[in-house]
């Protein structure tokens, strides 16, 4: 077996410019693809510390905390909708 790291015998001085195109994207892709895996993990921890108080022992979340959970998951896409909405409209602004 090879010791040395993945992809440190990669040129890739000799990708095509087509293949070139194809990896940047498939790295932006994979970058949004972890910032909204950290999303939902962050959500999913801040909602579930504010909403589920007591043992879950049936399985399920009691109706309460149930609801605290949607309202907290709702208040959090509001936050975001409205934040990129604000960042459309800067770059919109600062073209």
């Amino acid at each position: 077996m090879d010791s040395q790291p993945l992809g440190q015998n990669v040129d890739l001085s000799k990708l095509t410019d087509k293949d070139k195109h194809e990896l940047q994207q498939f790295l932006v892709n994979e970058s949004q693809k972890a910032r909204i895996q950290q999303s939902v993990h962050s959500l999913t921890d801040i909602c579930w510390k504010k909403c589920v108080t007591g043992r879950i022992s049936s399985g399920k979340v009691d109706g309460k905390e149930e609801g605290c959970l949607q309202n907290c998951v709702d208040r959090f896409m509001d936050a975001n909708i409205t934040v990129l909405k604000h960042l459309e409209q800067m770059r919109a602004t600062s073209l």
